[in-house]
């Protein structure tokens, strides 16, 4: 392992299920994915794990430290492995020792990660946040950094709105109250948590999309994530899905469960 981090001239990710796993080439074309991550969908820790692979004696020689770059953390040196060697590691998982809701995960990731990852970057599907535009940025991302802009974005439409109201009134009588007044009260709707999905509606809603934009990419070939969250919030007339109402999760839900059985004809749904 070079002492030295190596530099990726590429850097993509791939959906797998409901997860999203990063994977990077450097000059050489080889494809290297970061293990750390693996561990945090697994629920594993990440010391143990990183342990196991120094004593292996074929995993300790392939690892490589790679800068990836995150959208919450920017640049970061992390450990990776050769895709090649992602399966070996993955079947070093004992699903026995994990806990119990984490064991199907495990096995899942054994039987088809590294082929998902193989073809993904065979066949071109891997997305890039510089092949994406800022609106399908915002559409795909449930970062913080994403759900304070569109709320800020909120606030200034509806500020704009009031603005635009008050120059059709007097421009002195009793005008500062009011615009005060009308502030607070747009503050105080924005911020009510009672009018909006609880935040493990909201993973539940975001999981249940992606599930049904990957079997919809699959078919198509296209990135559709963009399409049915637009189809979300067309539906639900709604800008973003964490301001779904509360009393329209349980319709919302059932919405999606019909979408993936009419997609799949699978009676089991993932979400």
């Amino acid at each position: 392992m070079s002492d030295k981090a190596l530099v990726p001239i590429e850097q993509k990710e791939v959906e797998f299920y409901a997860d999203t796993i990063v994977a990077v080439r450097l000059a050489d074309g080889r494809v290297y994915v970061p293990v750390k991550p693996i561990c945090d969908l697994l629920g594993v820790d990440w010391g143990g794990q990183y342990r196991r692979i120094q004593r292996d004696a074929v995993l300790s020689e392939a690892i490589q430290r790679i800068d990836v770059t995150s959208t919450r953390r920017g640049a970061q040196e992390m450990i990776c492995l050769p895709l090649d060697f992602v399966s070996g590691f993955l079947f070093g998982l004992n699903p026995a020792r994990v806990k119990p809701e984490m064991r199907d995960r495990i096995l899942l990731y054994q039987r088809e990660c590294y082929k998902v990852l193989a073809e993904a970057f065979q066949e071109g599907r891997l997305t890039t946040a510089g092949d994406l535009t800022f609106e399908e940025l915002l559409e795909q991302s449930d970062s913080e950094a994403v759900e304070a802009y569109r709320m800020l974005q909120a606030m200034v439409k509806l500020a704009r709105n009031q603005i635009l109201i008050e120059a059709r009134l007097d421009a002195y009588s009793g005008r500062l109250d009011d615009y005060e007044n009308r502030l607070e009260q747009i503050e105080t709707t924005l911020g009510d948590p009672r009018r909006h999905i609880t935040a493990e509606q909201a993973a539940n809603i975001s999981q249940a999309v992606k599930a049904i934009a990957m079997v919809l990419s699959q078919k198509s070939g296209r990135n559709e994530y963009g399409g049915v969250y637009g189809e979300l919030y067309r539906r639900f007339k709604i800008p973003v899905y964490r301001e779904l109402p509360a009393k329209e999760y349980e319709k919302a839900m059932a919405w999606l469960r019909d979408w993936w059985q009419n997609l799949t004809g699978d009676p089991t749904i993932p979400f």
